[in-house]
């Protein structure tokens, strides 16, 4: 019969038993990395959860681990009767469009008009090239890019000032709190004299 076990008495065994697989009595358990330490165990519990090689279940207030090898089998013939479906599938795929490629050439005659079209295209492509290389030179003064820098500029400015005025409420705390000097806490905490927000 099998066995089932509580976090912390994983815990215990996990880091005895951490070369390959850990069994009790001819049962297979758990399937834990080799050399586990005691840290470890949860997660990698947690994760054979998530991968579905454990099942783990709440009765009362407890939660109860167990495994045995024909949930894992299930689990992996599951698995590849999926992958095999998928493969069926891409395939098939594979074949109508090798199909369809087969009959594109059949049916497409190489036309002076056809001829003249690719030189064109390829033309076009060159000059699409040697333009796109040609806008890199004005790209610093791209008006789009040009918005967003402003827009960061705006942001960071933002950011800025908010922590000068939280400095200065620290600062004001400091001063009633503690009845501190204002000058003594700018010097301690290097705080220049033109310190401001900016505008």
């Amino acid at each position: 019969m099998g066995e089932f076990y509580q976090l912390k008495d994983i815990e215990k065994i996990g880091p005895k038993k951490g070369v390959g697989m850990l069994y009790t009595e001819n049962e297979f358990m758990l399937r834990l990395i080799v050399h586990i330490v005691a840290q470890s165990v949860k997660d990698v519990l947690m994760s054979l959860v998530d991968d579905g090689l454990v099942t783990m279940d709440k009765i009362g207030t407890s939660n109860y681990f167990w495994s045995y090898p024909s949930a894992a089998l299930q689990l992996g013939k599951n698995k590849l009767k999926d992958l095999q479906a998928s493969l069926e599938k891409e395939k098939a795929k594979q074949q109508r469009l090798q199909e369809e490629i087969g009959e594109a050439k059949e049916t497409r005659e190489d036309t002076d008009e056809r001829a003249e079209l690719l030189k064109e295209l390829a033309e076009l492509k060159a000059k699409n090239k040697e333009l796109m290389n040609e806008l890199q030179k004005y790209k610093e003064n791209d008006p789009v890019l040009f918005e967003k820098k402003e827009k960061a500029a705006a942001i960071a400015k933002e950011a800025a000032n908010r922590w000068t005025e939280s400095i200065w409420e620290i600062e004001s705390y400091c001063v009633k709190k503690f009845n501190m000097d204002r000058t003594a806490f700018e010097q301690n905490f290097g705080i220049p004299e033109d310190f401001d927000v900016l505008n």
